[in-house]
Parts: structure tokens; C-alpha cells; sequence
């Protein structure tokens, strides 16, 4: 587990929630408590997957993103406790 010194600065990384079509991204930091972040662990939203936002509601909620080979549909509220590192130019494999 890292330190809190040893992960990155909010600033290098944003909550999936605000996440635009098409953008990929590495899972860093899953935040919550009690169930909601149990749930979402369980989904394999774990720190080092890789995601991608597939679609987005028109008003932005719900969000179907792709991690670990399958689509999954979150709510914004959920994605917002999923913390990525945008990755920029990768060709997403599914």
C-alpha cells in the first residue's frame, strides 16, 4: 500500500465521473466506506485496471464504462469515488 506522500497529486488524477467519452484511464485509488466501496472492488474496479467510457446518459448519469473486458454501467455518484490517471493514445484491446 502506498503512502499518502507516494500517490499522486489530486491534480494528476480525476474521479471516473468526469471521465469524457472515449478517455482511457488507469484505476489509482478506489475511495468510499463500508459496502459501497466493497461493491465496487468486488465489480474489479481495483487499483492498476484499466477503463474506458463507452457512454454517458445525456445527463450524465448513468456512465457504461469497459474494465477487465466488459461493460459495466455505473452511476455518476459511484464513478465519483473511482480516482484515474488519464491515459492518453491507447488503443483499448476489447
Amino acid at each position: 500500500m502506498k503512502t499518502s506522500s507516494e500517490m499522486k497529486t489530486s491534480s494528476e488524477m480525476k474521479a471516473a465521473s468526469e471521465m469524457k467519452i472515449g478517455e482511457s484511464g488507469v484505476i489509482r485509488f478506489v475511495k468510499g466506506e463500508g459496502l459501497t466501496r466493497r461493491r465496487l472492488l468486488d465489480m474489479g474496479l481495483t487499483p492498476g485496471a484499466e477503463i474506458y467510457l463507452r457512454k454517458k446518459a445525456p445527463l450524465g448519469d448513468p456512465l457504461e464504462i469497459t474494465v477487465r473486458g466488459y461493460e459495466l454501467t455505473l452511476r455518476k455518484a459511484e464513478a465519483a469515488n473511482i480516482l484515474i490517471e488519464e491515459v492518453k493514445g491507447v488503443k483499448v484491446r476489447w
